[in-house]
């Protein structure tokens, strides 16, 4: 009867330890619990070892480093047998085979004690609870790996594109999204949001999207994700998208050809400046009346040649190379440029030194980016950006572009907008624009606070429908406005 009751006892208890360490084994596959060395470390515990877990190198992974049989590791590495057990120095080893992937592992358990059966089902499934681990692991990093790939071959396609290279962007493309940029046209959406919840926001980007459009974390700004689609249902997509989340706009370019990339992707941004303002977060580009619609096309083309003209004898993809660069590099500022480019700063900022020297101009000059900057909007919309006046033409000058009746009357008509503010807003904006776009600069020149200039310019934004603080298109053509009706004074250019 006693010896009943005494098996009983031993049969629950061992029972019930049974039961203890395995559910303790199986918390360390919870997602919160999943590191190996804390199973490593669990198991010393466990059955009162030291416990080691090496790679095929010897490499100590987790544990504790402990003496072994090196004849019977080098098995257990070649795959020849996938375990062992030995006594030596008064103690008894347990060696397991653990692999995962095309990698092998050993998992050394050392004890005085014997391993009785007990023990050696905790050694047994321990090892077979990290062989998952790190196979997982394996996975993850494998699909980091190519997470990260992926990326990093969207971000160079939009870089091909921004710098008009379509050919070279379809072939990389071809690879893994066939059919991607066939299109001739496309429209560039830009989509902001938190900075820390922008990875969410594009992955639902690239669900909604079904990789049918470029997808691309925004290099230059935290918060924004780049969209690149020649599919029209793409924009109802990323509408119903940013319904969805708070706090997150779009905004989006007219449909431009893959060679206008950069300048659709400046609309996308314009937009999105209207986009925070509207109560459904979205905003498409405006097409609006641009200056050089309105001047004679065939001076327009010709100006823009001899402008360019110094850029001539230098070689084809060099002279591209500076063209592009400094059409990034003015529409945005240098270090935004530099990462949409994949450059460094100092790579753009020599770039368009040399675009600055060659083409006699001050960069620092807001009025000088502003005719270069329409140069190069034109040079990128005519076939043949070097085709000059025909022999015994008259030479145009930017002077004659801006003094036609249409020209004018838009410049008029813009800048009156701000005859309606008493302060004067007007001037302020003027000074400003003459002082290089330098608060400081232009308040001592009014006699007022530096902080009134920031708010006189920034209160004529709404007004004039343009971004002024941020360089690009919509500054530059109020620049010309102001060139326009004499209010500013015309940069000579080497070209003309």
């Amino acid at each position: 009867m006693t010896g009943r009751n005494d098996g009983t006892r031993r049969t629950s208890t061992a029972a019930g330890e049974h039961r203890a360490w395995a559910r303790e084994l199986l918390e360390h596959l919870r997602p919160g619990g999943r590191d190996v060395r804390r199973v490593v470390d669990w198991l010393a515990g466990a059955v009162h070892a030291e416990v080691s877990l090496r790679d095929a190198a010897g490499t100590l992974l987790a544990g504790t480093r402990v003496p072994l049989d090196e004849s019977l590791l080098a098995g257990l590495g070649s795959g020849r047998i996938a375990s062992a057990a030995y006594e030596g120095a008064g103690h008894h080893v347990r060696l397991v085979k653990i692999g995962h992937g095309a990698q092998v592992c050993v998992l050394a358990v050392s004890r005085k004690a014997r391993f009785d059966r007990d023990t050696s089902d905790v050694v047994t499934h321990t090892a077979q609870v990290i062989e998952l681990l790190l196979t997982a692991r394996e996975t993850t990093v494998a699909g980091h790996r190519l997470r990260r790939a992926t990326a990093d071959l969207r971000l160079a396609i939009l870089q091909l594109l921004m710098v008009e290279d379509t050919v070279a962007a379809r072939r990389v493309a071809a690879g893994l999204w066939p059919g991607l940029l066939d299109a001739d046209t496309a429209c560039v959406y830009v989509i902001e949001s938190e900075p820390a919840r922008r990875e969410r926001l594009l992955e639902e980007c690239l669900d909604t999207t079904r990789e049918e459009a470029l997808v691309v974390r925004c290099p230059a700004m935290d918060g924004h994700v780049i969209v690149v689609s020649p599919r029209e249902a793409t924009a109802d997509a990323l509408r119903s998208l940013v319904e969805r989340h708070p706090r997150t706009f779009l905004g989006g370019s007219v449909r431009q050809s893959l060679a206008r990339t950069a300048t659709a992707y400046g609309q996308a941004v314009s937009a999105l400046a209207v986009a925070r303002f509207r109560a459904d977060k979205t905003a498409v580009y405006a097409e609006r009346t641009h200056p050089e619609r309105l001047m004679d096309p065939a001076a327009l083309r010709g100006w823009t040649a001899l402008v360019l003209r110094p850029l001539d004898a230098l070689p084809h993809h060099t002279r591209a190379e500076l063209l592009a660069t400094t059409r990034l590099g003015l529409e945005f500022t240098a270090v935004n440029a530099a990462k949409i480019l994949g450059v460094s700063r100092n790579t753009v900022r020599a770039r368009m030194d040399r675009v600055e020297t060659m083409l006699g101009v001050d960069f620092g000059d807001v009025t000088a980016r502003a005719v270069v900057h329409l140069a190069l909007h034109t040079q990128i919309n005519v076939l043949d950006g070097r085709a000059g006046t025909a022999p015994g033409a008259h030479a145009p000058r930017l002077a004659d572009l801006l003094a036609g009746p249409a020209v004018g009357a838009w410049a008029q008509e813009l800048l009156g907008r701000l005859d309606r503010d008493s302060r004067n807003v007007r001037r302020t904006v003027r000074t400003w624009i003459a002082a290089g776009g330098n608060a400081e600069r232009a308040a001592r020149g009014l006699g007022v606070h530096p902080q009134t200039v920031r708010e006189h310019v920034r209160s004529a934004e709404p007004v004039l429908e343009r971004r002024l603080l941020t360089p690009g298109t919509d500054l530059y053509e109020v620049v010309l406005a102001h060139l326009a009706v004499g209010d500013l004074r015309q940069p000579l250019l080497a070209g003309e």
